[in-house]
């Protein structure tokens, strides 16, 4: 199994988070799951805010193509990215076409 999976041209990502941190990295596995340490804290929606921001940026698309799927209270998350523009070389992830 692995962290990642497309489904048609959305990729899943399964992610073990970890807010607080001194910066916004990814950071290996953990797991079964992509580890992303964050700098927001774990209140009010911050971190999961900030997830998203993060992962746009990362794979090249809008904010509102990154939406999280499962996980709001909890640090393991499931997020669906429309379409990604970008695949970022470390974490090894497999164009579906």
């Amino acid at each position: 199994m692995s962290f990642y999976r497309w489904d048609g041209e959305d990729l899943l990502l399964d992610c073990h988070l970890q807010p607080k941190a001194s910066r916004d990295e990814f950071a290996g596995l953990h797991g079964e799951r992509l580890k992303i340490r964050l700098t927001a804290p774990p209140v009010e929606g911050k971190a999961n805010a900030h997830l998203l921001k993060f992962l746009a940026e990362a794979f090249g698309v809008a904010k509102s193509q990154v939406r999280l799927e499962s996980g709001e209270l909890n640090r393991q998350k499931r997020v669906r990215i429309q379409a990604p523009k970008h695949l970022p070389a470390e974490l090894g992830i497999a164009s579906p076409r």
